[in-house]
């Protein structure tokens, strides 16, 4: 049955009203993009412009900025005509001017920062705030109103825009996908976003593929294609394009009206039957717009007798010798002029009523669009109690059990009670991970065919799995940024394929926090398992843990790293974590089986303090300081420590051990360096002031001495983790190629304690044997030696 959408004819069509708002819009934020790459004086050009007018330091991209003013200009006047709630990503971020323009016409930025008013006064501000010292950054950035997606680093604008529509399904997101950022691996990833959308549920993405020409210094791949072929292309991935091309006006108005209608009115039309139950449930063709204007349309033909506009010429700025050169000065003076600013802007210097009517009212303007500030849709998770997921400890060490499998547990109910507000993003990795429980109320969300061999995969399913670290972590981005709440599960070391998306989101959330306007958005949470230590059939390619140390280095006031040694910790971290709002949460831990530590309530306690005293482990007896301090985080270099002090305990009864185990790695730092940091107080009384402290970690050994720097005495910090040593074999040869081996830890304890018993040399000697015998005993039976594979603090006789 077909749908009938209302006013296609009126949308397609222009009356001269329609056309001369916006001419008159698009001349006005071209010439507000110029002013703020060039101008720090005589905004309205009411002088004859001069040297002294001209910004010392010429900063900005101005070829992008017409096509993705005019596609702005089209988006609005649908919004007018329709209602729709739209919010604008722009692929190529450094045209960012264009957004700001684009801001500041629709009176937005005014309300927002008031000092930069819509008046002479205000617009010159706008144009000397720009990339400049004390202003506003160049790209479309976290200070521009109605951003989501800052566009720096390029490749994620589609996933932004997927992550942002997913159980969003008033949401319409324009992606404007720039022809240099069309050749990024991420970009050529993420066109498949459509075999996972749901019209029912879900709003819809239009990518407007923006072909001028050229990138910084040569030309588009696409651009340069037979158009054919991009058709093709593009029909492939799933899409029903639509083409729009030229350079002309008012003609390029016209088309441009006509193919956005005609885009809006197939979705609809999709969207309208799915909600009807008139849908078969095959995935639908959404639409995308292939638009071909020429680089720096409008900009300067030529500058001393070479082609700028569509060239690769009119990327960044056209004339850059503007204050030295007389002939490129009266150049921009008419490139000014051609826009006739006098026509746009009043004698006080606002836009006239003309451009005013362009804008839709109040929230529909995509630059005040409450999507684009996610934190102020933000509902809580309705969370269960996380202690009923509670694994039974009645000794420590004692037990196995998959703690990731408790957490799948835990949001398997999370799912339930967030039916449009939680989502799990995992590349293909879900049970591997052992958090299939969400299988038994979700299924996998997938458009495609399906076959009578699929498992837990239809349209209906909310768990997003595809093979593509990018997709996953750039929907949740967006998911978040929307305000609704997940988390991206991935195997530990390639967690550094999509790294500098996580380093980019943490950017991001560091300056939205000096932005009052800016609400807090859920936190990104990341859960690293198949770790380092425990890749026994992959190899030394699934072995690394970089991610660590990338977050480590973000501000302390949106980074949080947690270790959680088993089950019941993973539980209570996890809690925390989904409550939490606008920080990195990166949560480590393996998803084999691991010996468990903690009660639920001892659990809690730790966790809340982030970093604790294990007695029953060690033989310290808290009436002096120790002769040793063993520490540890991390579930694998955890259980290696507490069996090293089983052994000093057993073997070496006169030495005092203290076992220190942090969860949250953030507690290490000054109080001053992080808001995590434990007091001096609470430093001491774990970790002394004086004895030496071996502290065997699960990542790069230098992360924690970045950590406890400017702690008392921090040399005495001897770590032992992974140092690029692995290679496919057994779980523990791992932790002997790296040093962090129970005997490699007794022989350092031995090595620095402060006082050493008698039988310390023979005990020594005995680990030397016991590495020896190792060595041997895997290549012959190729696994470990039972008195390791299946220790436990039970078989070492010890208790708490």
């Amino acid at each position: 049955m077909t749908v009938v959408v209302s006013e296609p004819r009126a949308l397609a069509e222009l009356d001269d009203r329609d056309l001369a708002r916006l001419d008159a819009w698009w001349r006005a934020a071209n010439y507000l993009t110029i002013g703020q790459i060039y101008l720090r004086g005589n905004p309205l050009l009411r002088e004859p412009l001069t040297a002294e007018h001209i910004k010392p330091r010429l900063l900005g991209h101005w070829g992008t900025s017409p096509g993705l003013s005019l596609i702005y200009a089209h988006v609005s006047r649908l919004i007018r005509h329709t209602g729709q709630q739209a919010v604008y990503l722009a692929g190529p971020g450094h045209g960012g001017p264009a957004l700001v323009a684009a801001g500041y016409l629709e009176g937005t930025y005014s309300d927002i920062y008031p000092k930069v008013s819509q008046d002479e006064a205000g617009m010159l501000r706008l144009f000397r705030q720009f990339s400049s010292p004390g202003g506003i950054p160049s790209h479309v950035s976290v200070t521009t109103p109605g951003s989501i997606h800052e566009g720096g680093e390029l490749g994620y604008v589609l996933v932004h825009a997927f992550g942002a529509v997913m159980d969003n399904p008033d949401l319409l997101a324009i992606a404007v996908v720039g022809d240099g950022e069309a050749e990024t691996g991420p970009l050529e990833g993420s066109w498949k976003g459509v075999s996972f959308l749901n019209p029912e549920r879900d709003g819809a993405v239009l990518p407007i593929l923006h072909l001028n020409g050229a990138k910084i210094s040569g030309p588009a791949v696409l651009a340069r294609k037979n158009p054919d072929e991009v058709r093709d292309l593009l029909r492939g991935h799933g899409y029903d394009v639509i083409e729009v091309e030229g350079d002309d006006l008012p003609g390029m108005h016209h088309r441009f009206a006509a193919a956005l209608a005609l885009a809006w009115n197939r979705i609809r039309e999709i969207q309208t039957a799915a909600r009807a139950g008139e849908w078969d449930g095959s995935r639908p063709t959404w639409p995308l717009i292939v638009l071909r204007s020429p680089k720096g349309w409008t900009g300067p033909d030529e500058v001393d007798g070479v082609t700028v506009t569509g060239t690769w010429r009119s990327h960044q700025v056209p004339l850059s010798g503007v204050r030295d050169n007389p002939e490129h000065l009266a150049l921009l003076e008419r490139w000014l002029r051609s826009y006739r600013p006098e026509e746009l802007f009043d004698a006080d210097g606002a836009p006239i009523a003309l451009i005013r009517e362009q804008a839709p009212e109040g929230d529909l303007r995509m630059s005040a669009t409450p999507h684009a500030n996610g934190g102020l849709l933000t509902r809580d998770l309705d969370l269960p109690d996380f202690r009923e997921y509670a694994v039974d400890v009645p000794r420590p060490a004692a037990e196995r059990a998959e703690s990731t499998r408790k957490l799948g547990e835990l949001m398997r109910d999370v799912y339930t009670r967030n039916p449009d507000n939680f989502r799990l993003f995992c590349p293909d990795e879900t049970n591997s991970n052992r958090l299939g429980a969400v299988f038994e109320v979700s299924d996998r969300a997938f458009m495609e065919q399906v076959t009578p061999d699929d498992v837990a995969i239809g349209r209906d399913g909310r768990v997003m799995e595809v093979l593509s670290e990018h997709n996953c972590h750039g929907w949740l981005e967006g998911y978040n940024l929307t305000g609704r709440h997940g988390m991206f599960a991935t195997y530990e070391a390639f967690a550094m394929v999509s790294a500098s998306q996580t380093i980019q989101h943490g950017k991001w959330l560091q300056e939205a926090r000096h932005l009052p306007w800016r609400a807090k958005v859920p936190s990104l949470n990341i859960l690293l398992t198949s770790t380092a230590w425990r890749n026994d059939h992959n190899g030394f390619s699934h072995q690394g843990p970089g991610l660590i140390q990338n977050v480590l280095t973000q501000r302390g006031d949106v980074a949080r790293v947690y270790l959680p040694p088993d089950a019941n910790t993973l539980l209570s971290v996890a809690d925390h974590c989904f409550r939490s709002r606008s920080y990195i949460n990166v949560i480590v831990i393996d998803k084999q089986p691991q010996l468990q530590y903690l009660s639920m309530a001892e659990a809690v306690e730790h966790c809340a303090r982030g970093a604790g005293i294990w007695q029953w482990a060690g033989t310290d007896d808290d009436t002096s300081d120790p002769d040793i301090v063993l520490a540890c985080a991390g579930d694998v270099v955890t259980m290696e420590t507490v069996a090293a002090a089983q052994i000093l305990k057993q073997r070496l009864p006169g030495l005092k051990v203290r076992v220190v185990n942090v969860v949250d790695l953030m507690t290490l730092p000054r109080r001053k360096d992080h808001p995590h940091g434990m007091s001096e107080t609470l430093f001491t009384e774990l970790f002394t002031d004086s004895v030496d402290v071996i502290f065997s970690f699960h990542g790069y050994p230098g992360a924690i001495h970045q950590l406890v720097h400017g702690r008392p005495d921090a040399d005495r910090f001897r770590v032992r983790g992974f140092v690029e040593q692995g290679t496919t074999t057994t779980p523990f040869d791992m932790t002997v190629r790296n040093r962090t081996s129970r005997y490699h830890l007794v022989m350092d304890a031995i090595n620095n304690a402060g006082r050493v018993p008698h039988g310390a040399t023979e005990l020594k000697t005995w680990c030397e044997e016991q590495l020896a015998r190792h060595e041997a005993y895997i290549v012959e039976h190729l696994e470990d030696m039972p008195e390791v594979r299946d220790w436990s603090v039970r078989t070492s006789g010890s208790d708490r």
